[in-house]
């Protein structure tokens, strides 16, 4: 196919198959296609903004989680808003992301009815294992990132998230930061992440 990516920390490499799915012929490279991507995002945020509000039972199943990463990338990707086929670098098996995903969605459900954790916490939470499972086989820290949103704004209606207030796909410090506080949410201390995405 011609694509020629270089990985940075964090980002899941693409099969060729998988490359094989792009949309767009034209595209050789990571920054044409984080800028195609982007722009197909763009859409996806003016999609939920009309929504005025989501109920945690819309927000919480697979068709959802399928279809906010159809929209995010339906336009670049041809395999947009389905489950993976490949076993990753990080992830849970491909044959048991729908089980893990019913998993979360039944923590989620629990944390919210009993209040275990603050909103931030629980946006954060569920965005954090979101990514963990890693349904697709691209974009999963951006859709995870929007998911979270999606929860703290429809759901809690409060502000989305700042993300560092800078792009996080390119290698930078805000990136590094991210990347960090990511892998400390995985050893289980989930305050940095959540002082990130208030930050």
């Amino acid at each position: 196919m011609g694509l020629d990516f270089s990985y940075i920390q964090g980002q899941t490499p693409l099969d060729e198959e998988e490359k094989e799915g792009l949309l767009i012929p034209t595209i050789v490279n990571r920054n044409q296609l984080d800028e195609v991507e982007q722009l197909n995002i763009e859409d996806a945020l003016l999609w939920i903004q009309k929504k005025k509000k989501l109920s945690r039972e819309q927000i919480l199943t697979e068709a959802f989680i399928c279809q906010v990463h159809k929209k995010m990338y339906s336009d670049v990707w041809s395999w947009a808003g389905k489950y993976r086929k490949t076993n990753k670098n990080i992830g849970v098996d491909k044959w048991v992301i729908s089980v893990e995903l019913r998993k979360l969605f039944d923590d989620t459900t629990f944390w919210i009815e009993h209040k275990v954790f603050n909103e931030d916490e629980i946006a954060i939470r569920f965005k954090h294992r979101l990514v963990s499972i890693h349904c697709f086989s691209n974009g999963n820290g951006r859709h995870s990132r929007y998911m979270a949103d999606i929860i703290i704004q429809k759901l809690f209606n409060k502000p989305v998230f700042t993300w560092g207030g800078a792009s996080l796909i390119q290698r930078s410090d805000f990136r590094k930061q991210y990347i960090d506080a990511v892998q400390k949410a995985d050893l289980g201390n989930y305050s940095p992440l959540i002082a990130f995405s208030r930050a």
